[in-house]
């Protein structure tokens, strides 16, 4: 697959450091951001799907954007935390399998310490994710994050990069990119995703027949292409339902969704909430 890494447009959300004394315990978290932690001091645990993963003294810890989790903490935990956001329509971080955690090599605390200078004022108020996982403090901070004099963005962006690249030059490809026929259709689907699925379309481009494709993309991806192209399409709901105030009907229309009660099945199916609670539930989160 080609990596293209202009599709990395990342940004800041929230920055800062954090003390935690035995309350950093959050359940079913699955935020539209990626979030990045460096532990000073103390020690706390994150369960991840099918793992728990401890957090460590001197060690970087990822959870990829929409990725399930939980925070449990039992004694005083300090960290800096780091939560960027992707503008692209693809997060090609969704394509590697990255560590969990990583040993903190060099200058990795000082280009942190930098980084939280560049971000004046985009520390967490609250370590709740209730008060900042929601649609008006995400605006809030995507537009202060742009409105950062364009030396201090260009070079945070930077920052970020050498971030990501510690975690990358560990990672390996998901396991689907080795096969290239579904590498083919799950870039078809990227292409494509706001279109009506075709699995005629999917099989021409995997020179594979339908029941073919099916058999294989589902042992691959764990899913049928029509449940693979539904996820990906409610993730991108997600995102613009908390970015955004477009009508749900009309981001279903965009999304390829042409009934909109189809598409409000399809995400309360897999967020377990309709469109309109879950943007609801992000609003009143604020009040």
């Amino acid at each position: 697959m080609n990596y293209d890494i202009d599709q990395m447009h990342f940004l800041v959300l929230h920055i800062g450091k954090a003390c935690c004394r035995a309350n950093w315990n959050y359940k079913d978290i699955r935020s539209p951001f990626t979030r990045i932690y460096y532990v000073t001091r103390g020690h706390a645990q994150l369960a991840l799907p099918g793992r728990v993963q401890d957090l460590r003294p001197g060690c970087l810890y990822i959870v990829p954007a929409f990725t399930p989790h939980s925070c449990i903490c039992r004694e005083v935990f300090c960290h800096y935390y780091i939560h960027i956001y992707n503008e692209s329509d693809h997060d090609i971080l969704e394509d590697w399998e990255l560590p969990a955690e990583i040993r903190a090599q060099g200058a990795v605390l000082s280009r942190i310490r930098r980084l939280c200078a560049l971000c004046p004022g985009m520390e967490l108020t609250q370590t709740d994710p209730l008060y900042y996982d929601n649609r008006p403090s995400l605006n809030r901070h995507i537009l202060m994050n742009k409105q950062r004099q364009l030396s201090a963005r260009v070079e945070s962006r930077g920052l970020i990069y050498l971030l990501l690249a510690d975690f990358l030059r560990e990672a390996r490809p998901k396991q689907y990119v080795a096969d290239e026929r579904i590498t083919r259709v799950l870039a078809y689907i990227r292409a494509h995703l706001s279109a009506k699925p075709d699995l005629a379309a999917l099989a021409a481009v995997s020179c594979l027949s339908k029941d073919h494709l099916i058999r294989l993309f589902k042992r691959e991806m764990n899913a049928t292409p029509l449940s693979y192209i539904n996820q990906k399409r409610v993730e991108r709901a997600q995102l613009r339902l908390l970015t955004e105030s477009t009508p749900v009907k009309e981001i279903a229309y965009q999304l390829g969704f042409e009934d909109q009660t189809y598409f409000n099945r399809i995400f309360k199916k897999i967020t377990g909430l309709t469109p309109m609670s879950y943007r609801k539930s992000s609003h009143d989160r604020m009040l």
